[in-house]
């Protein structure tokens, strides 16, 4: 497979025209396997802003606030939830959930699942409700945050 040399980029256009809803990258990866060149997907999206094809997102500009509105003032008022993936080498993706109390910004519950699924969160919000990482000795952190 030969790389771009700056040949092709009326074919590349073209495409882009019989294809608008395709991506930089989608037509970077349709080019270089119908015509056997490699394109890069910036390279793409530098030739596409030059022939002014590449429009807009349509998005909503909002002004970010310098503070909340729903303030905490004791704990348990608010918990969040959260996932973070891990990729184990040799094993595949685990997701750790977890219920954060907002004031305390201690982890009250958390637990390592196989998927990001509703049922995991509502399972790690049942440990958080029962209490059982507060009878169970986890550490200070659950049980300051319980006070």
């Amino acid at each position: 497979m030969e790389s771009y040399p700056g040949c092709g980029r009326g074919q590349l256009v073209d495409l882009a025209l019989e294809c608008p809803e395709l991506s930089p990258r989608e037509l970077a990866v349709r080019f270089t396997d119908t015509q056997g060149y490699f394109v890069s997907e910036s390279s793409v999206y530098r030739l596409l802003k030059a022939h002014d094809l590449i429009t807009s997102p349509a998005f909503i500009v909002m002004k970010a606030a310098s503070e909340f509105t729903d303030k905490t003032t004791a704990i348990n008022q608010m918990w969040q939830t959260d996932f973070t993936y891990f990729k184990i080498i040799g094993w595949g993706w685990v997701y750790l959930s977890t219920i954060l109390d907002d004031f305390s910004r201690y982890i009250i519950a958390w637990k390592l699942c196989t998927t990001m699924k509703t049922s995991d969160v509502t399972q790690t919000l049942e440990l958080a409700l029962t209490g059982f990482w507060l009878r169970s000795g986890q550490g200070a952190a659950q049980t300051k945050a319980a006070q």
